[in-house]
């Protein structure tokens, strides 16, 4: 069977940091140690500088573009993008090559080039929070969104600035291929599988003033007790302070609220033991702390677009 290509497309200059985190993701998926992606770095030329003081030589010309399943625009200063929101003819020319069906995806101001390219119309959107008013200014149709670390919308997935990218393309194989491979390549580059939260925990500005202490313990507490009957007004009592001071200062720290959060907590789990245990989808749903079949079934297809049985048919390994 032949693998999935991703095509990495550097414009000069190309973040470099951003530009690594593809083939370090999907480069190193695997199933029984076969690769799961053929990711090919290419650009318009194969010489292209780089913000970090270095230049790349790259391995594809633009053809890689037409062989392409996923393509993922880095992080750039690409100035006709970034400052007058256009592209040059060679940039759309090769572009319109990209099989139709293929999905996009953008790290950081990678989504200027999207944009620019016709790509994200009418869409929800991340980039870095620092860049989001100048994308808005760019292309008022988007809703550009400087409060998460990535859209997923389907065929098309766009990140916040820089590390988020990592959560992004571990978003993306998660979904490709389930949380054990994912969980797998998260090892081998020493991250967390995902972060809690959004980037809005980023974004330079005061924690709120009023009432001690942060959300942490608690969140780590409820970890471990998602089939709890949970609320907030148990979980602020539980780190002594107002419902009102609890939710400003948990929504500082993770970019959510504590409801959302929640529910992001549990349909993780849920999707762990839909993976790996044989339990009924009633039982993963009350040991998720989401109740019913029908909640777990609303939520997950909210998420990932399957139901319980489907995910499950996907994603479980059978044993040898």
């Amino acid at each position: 069977m032949a693998r999935h290509v991703v095509a990495v497309l550097a414009l000069p200059e190309v973040v470099g940091f951003d530009l690594q985190i593809p083939p370090q993701v999907f480069g190193q998926a695997a199933r029984d140690g076969q690769p799961l992606y053929d990711v090919r770095v290419c650009g318009l030329e194969r010489d292209v500088p780089s913000t970090a003081g270095f230049a790349l030589r790259l391995a594809h010309g633009p053809e890689a573009l037409a062989a392409a399943d996923t393509v993922i625009v880095p992080g750039t200063h690409y100035v006709p993008a970034r400052r007058d929101g256009v592209l040059p003819p060679a940039l759309h020319d090769a572009l319109a090559t990209v099989p139709a069906g293929a999905r996009w995806m953008s790290i950081c101001t990678g989504a200027f080039v999207l944009a620019a390219a016709g790509r994200l119309a009418g869409r929800r959107v991340a980039t870095h929070w620092a860049r989001a008013a100048e994308l808005r200014r760019l292309h008022p149709e988007l809703e550009v969104d400087e409060s998460v670390l990535f859209v997923d919308d389907g065929d098309i997935a766009t990140s916040a600035g820089l590390a988020a990218g990592l959560d992004l393309c571990l978003h993306v194989l998660r979904r490709d291929h389930g949380a054990e491979v994912a969980n797998a390549v998260a090892r081998h580059l020493v991250v967390a599988p995902w972060r809690d939260g959004g980037q809005a925990q980023f974004i330079d500005r005061p924690m709120p003033a009023d009432g001690p202490g942060d959300t942490g313990a608690v969140r780590a507490w409820a970890v471990e007790h998602l089939d709890a009957d949970l609320d907030v007004a148990g979980l602020a009592a539980r780190a002594s302070m107002s419902v009102r001071t609890f939710t400003r200062r948990f929504r500082a720290e993770t970019g959510t609220s504590p409801h959302a959060w929640l529910v992001a907590q549990r349909v993780a789990r849920a999707r762990r033991l839909l993976e790996g245990s044989d339990l009924p989808v009633d039982q993963v749903a009350t040991a998720a702390g989401l109740g019913t079949a029908a909640s777990l079934r609303a939520h997950l297809a909210e998420q990932v677009g399957l139901s319980p049985l489907a995910y499950r048919r996907r994603f479980r390994r059978e044993s040898a």
